[in-house]
């Protein structure tokens, strides 16, 4: 390990946690528009009962970590910069929006390019360079302008407020994390299934590892890496540059984690003989679809992350980006499904 630089390791440490939530994809259905589409128009809310499950264990995980000094929560981004209210709506809507016109969220995509999916290749280089074009390309100067995100000038999020009215922050951890596994375990179908369960725990866990190996890493470097957890909007980008620069210093988390997922969907894909290419066939069908992966691009980087970066990860250190983001994303993507399936009924 002395022979590796930090970057390296960050890498290893998000390869590890991106192979597990590709597993997690693959083999235990875990899938932001999926969970949403079969609860919303299939009256099956199992798969979406799964996120109950994962949110548990990644927030009494992350939290009990942070108490326990093994995760430094206030190195994150979603501690150290102030949170935008309207960053998190908006984004979040037009994220979700964009989601459901493209088919897939940017995990989600990942996922199905590592299935053999070649639309969704398209979905994530669209989706990355929507990214960084808004992050630090030409719609930069109009993005920090309308939602600044400057450094905090103090300790913020959930706990930290609710701690200013008395509430104890191992009360306020224990009550989210028991109030999401209620909730899931709640529903009996996803009870009967234990290889769902398994793996939503492995998808929970997997945050958490990253959380803790990238707080290591920070604190062994003095800084020069930055506490992480899974999140699949600017990382793609990153990946990409790297992809294409090949630079020393270039290997990050971000690197590691995205390639993680790839990895372990095709592992996943295979172990269910799921694997086949495919292509799109309809010219109209793929323009929608890059379409939408230029709106995650652009809602994810506004909102700070998409709906596994936000939505399980920020969830998991919870700020309130967490929670608000994740709530915009499920009705910015509702209103793209009513609109896509109604589109497609008669008069």
């Amino acid at each position: 390990m002395e022979t590796l630089p930090f970057g390296a390791l960050a890498a290893f440490v998000g390869l590890a946690g991106g192979i597990v939530l590709g597993l997690a994809a693959r083999l235990g259905e875990f899938c932001t528009l999926g969970a949403l589409e079969t609860a919303i128009y299939g009256k099956d809310q199992t798969r979406l009962r799964i996120w109950g499950i994962v949110l548990a264990v990644a927030v009494l995980g992350t939290q009990f970590g942070a108490l326990a000094g093994l995760i430094d929560l206030g190195g994150s981004a979603y501690h150290s910069i102030a949170w935008n209210p309207l960053a998190s709506i908006f984004g979040g809507l037009v994220f979700g929006y964009g989601m459901a016109l493209a088919g897939n969220c940017g995990f989600g995509a990942l996922v199905r390019f590592g299935g053999g999916d070649l639309r969704a290749m398209v979905i994530v280089v669209v989706m990355g360079i929507a990214g960084f074009v808004a992050l630090s390309g030409p719609l930069a100067p109009l993005r920090v302008a309308l939602f600044p995100q400057p450094d905090a000038t103090g300790p913020q999020g959930i706990v930290h407020d609710l701690g200013l009215i008395g509430i104890p922050a191992t009360v306020t951890i224990t009550a989210i994390g028991l109030a999401c596994l209620i909730w899931g375990l709640s529903h009996a179908p996803l009870r009967r299934n234990p290889r769902m369960i398994g793996w939503a725990v492995a998808a929970g866990l997997s945050v958490v590892w990253c959380f803790a190996g990238t707080s290591w890493l920070a604190d062994a470097s003095l800084g020069a890496v930055t506490v992480e957890g899974p999140s699949f909007t600017a990382p793609v980008g990153r990946t990409l540059i790297f992809l294409m620069t090949a630079t020393a210093g270039g290997i990050t988390f971000s690197v590691g984690s995205v390639v993680g997922v790839m990895a372990g969907a095709l592992i996943g894909s295979m172990i269910r003989g799921l694997f086949r290419w495919e292509a799109c066939e309809d010219p109209r069908e793929l323009g929608r679809q890059v379409g939408g992966a230029f709106l995650m691009g652009i809602g994810g980087v506004v909102a700070m992350g998409c709906s596994v970066g936000q939505g399980v990860t920020g969830f998991a250190a919870l700020a309130w980006s967490g929670p608000v983001t994740l709530v915009a994303i499920g009705l910015g993507a509702w209103i793209g499904l009513r609109q896509l399936i109604g589109g497609f009924q008669p008069e």
